[in-house]
């Protein structure tokens, strides 16, 4: 299943385009494999193939002088959470997050940076299922 997901904003970042099971579309990049993107940079492969086995390590990419104010979970084809471990961690750090479907979490993105906010996005295809 293939999904447009919205149009061009004006706010200089690079936003989903578009989306199916096995890729996302970045701007004109197109990414198949599980990735994180912050200020600007896609990072690929990112993780593992299931949200459960993800650990604080994970996000030390997190850290730093240009944290984002928010980050965007997209798990895969459902709503999945990372262990408390790892929730802990994230909210440490002092950055909102959330977690959800990785195409809602697609959309969110965008509509968050079209707010002018600093979002950063981990995301695992919509193919992954667990």
């Amino acid at each position: 299943m293939k999904g447009d997901v919205t149009p061009e904003l004006e706010s200089g970042q690079r936003i989903f385009h578009a989306y199916d099971d096995n890729y996302f579309q970045l701007g004109r990049e197109k990414i198949s494999a599980n990735f994180y993107f912050h200020l600007g940079e896609v990072i690929q492969p990112w993780a593992h193939n299931s949200v459960e086995a993800l650990k604080v390590a994970d996000f030390a990419w997190l850290e730093g002088k240009q944290a984002p104010e928010v980050l965007v979970i997209g798990t895969g084809r459902r709503t999945q959470f990372p262990n408390h471990e790892v929730l802990d961690y994230l909210a440490s750090l002092h950055i909102g997050f959330e977690c959800m479907d990785s195409r809602s979490a697609a959309r969110t993105f965008n509509i968050l940076v079209g707010e002018g906010r600093k979002v950063a996005a981990a995301m695992f295809l919509p193919s992954i299922r667990d």
